[in-house]
């Protein structure tokens, strides 16, 4: 079960989430006991400074220890002046996920292939071994803290999501991320309720001993990620749910009729393609077929600083992989589904080559002659004419792209 503080029309008193974490906390068995925070890198907008400074105060003079881990999946880990900007404190023990050794990682066990392929809705037909950080083995509790919204992988981000991919091994990032891959970004990004790739990850998050609770939160995104509007805390699986449904009202916007054109204004917390490519992804489901989504983003100046190969990969749809398949079997799928992400629906056939539903422009930092190997168009950042763009009635110039998802309304007695 569990407990919600606030909804979608709300704004919340600092005063009283605090008063919300420190009563949740009160019913947990902390005392004596060794707690793990698993807590979003600054690629997520939120107020960790009041949840983290809410959550110490209440286990102080509790706990036997306390130690955050930074869920970085595979981005680049944060400098420890980054972390205390990011927590607000130098006086909790915050460490970055270790994804790059081996020796961060616990075997759990292994997801047989008959559930994968139950789970997958038949797509994927493999066993996958389950590895996580230590950190989340050794303590007695571990406490999920972060937000949930719209997500191009899962559906929803948020929950059991924190701890794989956010803290998981390559083996079921590589899954995951490829399963969401064959559902397509467009298809699976919003989708309320269990997706596939996220019964594999509550799959996976079920092999994980030891007490686990989460403490769910929606964002202000008006506010720049600084306000909050609700809370949940409790089991994983509810306390995500019910954020999750939250987060399909304030999350998601919805416009009468598809767009021609669209500005993303990509914010510096996504500092390369890797992550500013959510620019894309929110937006992509109301551009009409032949539109075009422009990436404004003047700081990314790489495609991704922790997958170098990904330059060389460049960015193709789902159907180029499948159809060169023994070509590119042996890439780590992680990558292949970043790629397919970024350019969105298409088709291929060896007769008319590969199609984007939606075309793809960069105006970034990253020099013009990579952003067309990667096979993507380009523009010169200072080209872009945001007044211009804003007054064009078939354009959509979307501010701090990144968190709000993007969708055309369905028409009347259709579920949205």
């Amino acid at each position: 079960m569990a407990e919600t503080l606030g909804g979608p029309g709300d704004v919340l008193d600092p005063a009283a989430v605090r008063a919300f974490v420190h009563a949740q906390l009160a019913d947990v068995d902390l005392d004596g006991r060794s707690l793990c925070l698993v807590i979003p890198d600054a690629t997520r907008a939120c107020p960790l400074p009041l949840l983290l400074d809410a959550v110490r105060s209440a286990v102080d003079g509790r706990v036997r220890s306390c130690t955050a881990v930074v869920a970085l999946g595979t981005h680049a880990p944060m400098t420890d002046a980054a972390i205390r900007e990011m927590v607000g404190t130098d006086e909790l023990d915050v460490v970055n996920h270790e994804w790059w050794d081996d020796a961060t990682f616990v075997p759990l066990g292994t997801i047989d292939v008959d559930t994968v392929e139950r789970l997958s809705d038949g797509r994927l037909h493999e066993a996958v071994d389950v590895r996580i950080n230590r950190l989340v083995v050794d303590c007695d509790v571990t406490i999920i803290v972060g937000p949930v919204l719209p997500h191009e992988v899962i559906g929803f981000s948020g929950g059991n999501k924190y701890l794989f991919p956010g803290l998981s091994g390559q083996e079921l990032i590589d899954v995951t991320h490829w399963l969401g891959a064959l559902i397509t970004s467009s298809e699976i990004i919003g989708t309320p309720g269990t997706t596939p790739v996220r019964a594999l990850v509550d799959a996976a998050a079920a092999l994980v001993p030891g007490e686990r609770h989460a403490l769910c939160v929606v964002t202000d995104h008006t506010s720049g990620g600084r306000g909050l509007h609700a809370l949940s805390f409790g089991d994983p699986l509810t306390a995500w749910a019910d954020a999750a449904a939250i987060a399909a009202e304030t999350h998601v916007t919805y416009l009468p009729a598809p767009v021609s054109r669209v500005l993303s204004l990509v914010p510096t917390r996504y500092a390369d393609l890797w992550t500013g490519a959510k620019g894309f992804y929110k937006v992509e489901p109301v551009v009409a077929d032949g539109g075009e989504v422009v990436v404004h983003a003047p700081h990314i100046s790489e495609i991704a600083q922790t997958h170098p190969g990904m330059e060389d990969l460049g960015y193709h749809c789902r159907d180029f992989f499948l159809a060169h398949w023994d070509r590119y079997r042996g890439h780590p799928r992680g990558e292949l589904a970043h790629s397919t992400h970024l350019f969105g629906a298409g088709t291929y056939d060896v007769t008319a080559g590969e199609r984007p539903r939606v075309h793809v422009t960069l105006a970034t930092g990253i020099p013009e002659p990579v952003v067309k190997r990667a096979n993507l168009s380009y523009l010169d950042p200072a080209d872009v004419d945001v007044a211009a763009w804003e007054a064009d009635p078939d354009a959509l110039v979307v501010h701090d792209a990144g968190e709000v998802l993007y969708r055309v309304r369905p028409p009347r007695g259709e579920p949205t």
